[in-house]
């Protein structure tokens, strides 16, 4: 494909609990703060941005005008660019289309802003002239949604439960996942997150209209303890199921950005010129009906043989793990083992707030390889709809040869 993420040029704020330190704060107007100020430390030179891609799930105040709104506020009014929807799967929808938009000559530097609100959704009303009594629908945005896919008439709990079941997945199963992806989260923790300040920014707190500052956001907040005699005392949440809440992430708030470019712009930018971040391929697949955490696996094998690779050759793993299930059924799938994904977490630990989830991802895979001075890495994630994305990438560094 020929597209590259300059190294450095890329951020994630820390993800904040359900109703907690981010939760009265408009989404857009908090991943445009963060990514001026986060690009502004990387003296990134704007004038370089010729396109811009917003991805967004959550719907906030103003986000009718989404990307040309959140650039204005960064303070490049002229970069324009569409607004992209596609729940979990939105960040690696926003790479594919800014790698095929530079590959294509349509755009030499993208920039990328993911971000979303899951506390305090928005309520929409539906008018409904026809309806009972005239009537209309009002639909709670992010609850309903969970509770509710309307085409496979089911709750996202319940396709943790298909899946467990397709595969044979226990309990016990699920808790040892999750209980090994909070010991590899304690490595993004040590030496004072080492890791994390790699590439986390910190967040301004403020009160709703951005006007007083009143405190800072340095760390994730929310993450649960976890034990083996903690996991041990939990109960399946549905009866007669097998996924318990420490088997399953948590709602929160956040945003993450990036730049997508050219090998030349690349170069030009990064902070790091010897370290070469190359965007490979991408895979998509859609499973049946009320099976949602399958889907990562297929998607995984796909964007490798649009690479021309195999899972042997993949050195690093990152996945978007709504259920600890998810990775079980990945390993099975592909055969790369669940114990090695996810090295210093994942979103089954750091919580999930829809459109920024995945890039986090994406940005932790980056750091991973160039700790480990470079190899092949995938990105692989379920989305609302049964759907996943999954992108490969190589990460090369010049300074280990």
């Amino acid at each position: 494909m020929n597209t590259f993420i300059p190294y450095g040029s890329y951020w994630s704020s820390p993800f904040a609990k359900w109703q907690g330190s981010l939760a009265n704060l408009n989404a857009l107007q908090l991943a445009a703060a963060c990514g001026r100020d986060a690009l502004a430390r990387r003296q990134f030179p704007l004038e370089r941005i010729d396109l811009g891609i917003l991805g967004l799930t959550n719907p906030q105040k103003g986000s009718f005008y989404g990307l040309p709104w959140v650039t204005g506020m960064m303070g490049i009014e002229r970069v324009a660019g569409p607004t992209v929807q596609q729940a979990c799967a939105t960040s690696v929808r926003a790479l594919q289309m800014a790698s095929q938009e530079i590959s294509d000559g349509t755009a030499s530097c993208a920039l990328l802003v993911m971000a979303d609100r899951q506390s305090n959704g928005p309520v929409l009303y539906y008018p409904d002239p026809s309806g009972s009594g005239g009537y209309g629908i009002t639909e709670h945005w992010v609850p309903d949604n969970m509770a509710h896919d309307p085409h496979a008439r089911n709750p996202m709990l319940q396709t943790g439960e298909n899946v467990a079941a397709r595969f044979g997945i226990s309990t016990a199963e699920q808790h040892e996942v999750k209980l090994h992806r909070h010991a590899q989260y304690q490595q993004a923790l040590a030496e004072d997150r080492a890791f994390q300040k790699r590439y986390m920014v910190d967040v301004p707190l403020s009160d709703s209209r951005f006007r007083k500052v009143t405190g800072q956001l340095s760390a994730d907040e929310g993450i649960f303890p976890t034990t083996a005699a903690g996991l041990a005392r939990l109960q399946p949440v549905r009866e007669g199921g097998t996924i318990t809440f420490g088997g399953q992430t948590h709602p929160a708030d956040g945003n993450a950005g990036a730049i997508v470019t050219t090998r030349e712009i690349a170069r030009e930018v990064s902070l790091e010129p010897a370290i070469q971040i190359e965007l490979l391929s991408f895979g998509m697949h859609r499973e049946a009906p009320g099976h949602m955490p399958a889907a990562p696996g297929p998607a995984m094998l796909q964007a490798l043989r649009r690479a021309g690779l195999t899972v042997a050759q993949v050195d690093a793993v990152k996945t978007h793990n709504p259920f600890a299930v998810n990775d079980i059924a990945l390993a099975r799938e592909t055969g790369f083992p669940w114990e090695r994904m996810n090295q210093y977490g994942s979103s089954l630990i750091w919580g999930h707030p829809q459109a920024p989830t995945g890039l986090r991802g994406v940005i932790e895979l980056i750091e991973e390889l160039v700790l480990r001075g470079g190899g092949v890495g995938v990105f692989t994630g379920c989305a609302a709809g049964d759907s996943a994305l999954a992108t490969v990438l190589r990460v090369s560094d010049g300074r280990r040869h």
